[in-house]
């Protein structure tokens, strides 16, 4: 396979693994959005797992191909303090936007006829926001933008600070290669557990922008972009530097101080 051939099947994986990530979890969403009683009223547990394992089946699917970043955030923690390559930043980028757009699309296709009975029933309309929770996320109850900016950096240091943990091979205590995409995909659940109300916990610009881009081009237009209260580049610039401030917190708080033999 040639160095061009083999590129183009790094970024047909970040694509897929993204596109799988959106189109299992959002779908979590709409379980728990569209449908009343909802499966997930009193289990909330169930829609953080069921994006946890999105995460990890995308990893088994796609990690020998491109390492499964499938996060922006993750790609350009990566590439400052893990070696990975700075001219295949932007393109990965990219990729994981159209993954997460074609996962949005899927997820429109499975419950679109739901989404437009939810929004009659409600008096709703995709221009008023109706169902947008589905798709991408916005501040929960007491919560301003700002606010959420900062919460985003917190949760996205501590899925960074887990993955660089998770992966690294000189750290003993970090799972063996076939046990890391569990791990991580727990990681996300636990996350989303302990602060998915504070805004749906985007942790990941592809995550939050794809979708919210997919439902502006499909009707739903201001409540999608800029969104609320001009939301939209919370879940892009929070989790871009609190990614960087997680892996930066593992590179030079944590991994000088391994046991000395971590480094043989």
């Amino acid at each position: 396979m040639t160095g061009q051939q083999g590129f183009r099947g790094e970024l047909i994986a970040e694509a897929l693994a993204v596109a799988i990530i959106i189109t299992l979890g959002d779908s979590a969403a709409a379980m728990l959005i569209l449908y009343d009683p909802s499966p997930y009223a009193t289990a909330y547990w169930g829609v953080c797992i069921a994006w946890g394992l999105a995460v990890t089946l995308a990893i088994y699917v796609t990690g020998a191909v491109s390492g499964t970043h499938a996060n922006p955030a993750v790609t350009l923690a990566l590439a400052i303090f893990r070696d990975f390559p700075k001219r295949k930043v932007l393109p990965y980028v990219a990729a994981q936007m159209v993954g997460a757009m074609i996962g949005a699309a899927l997820v429109y296709q499975l419950f679109g006829p739901v989404i437009e009975a939810f929004n009659a029933a409600h008096g709703l309309t995709r221009a008023g926001g109706g169902a947008a929770g589905v798709f991408f996320t916005a501040p929960g109850a007491h919560i301003t933008p700002v606010h959420a900016f900062w919460d985003e950096v917190v949760l996205t240091a501590i899925l960074l600070l887990g993955i660089f943990a998770i992966t690294d091979e000189f750290n003993t205590q970090a799972p063996m290669a076939n046990a890391s995409a569990l791990i991580i995909g727990l990681l996300v659940a636990c996350i989303g557990a302990s602060a998915g109300y504070l805004e749906g916990w985007p942790i990941n610009p592809a995550r939050d922008f794809g979708p919210r881009l997919f439902c502006w081009l499909m009707g739903w237009g201001d409540s999608a972009l800029p969104g609320p209260s001009n939301y939209w580049w919370v879940p892009i610039a929070g989790p871009l530097v609190g990614g960087v401030t997680g892996a930066a917190i593992y590179q030079y708080l944590v991994r000088p101080n391994l046991p000395p033999r971590a480094h043989n």
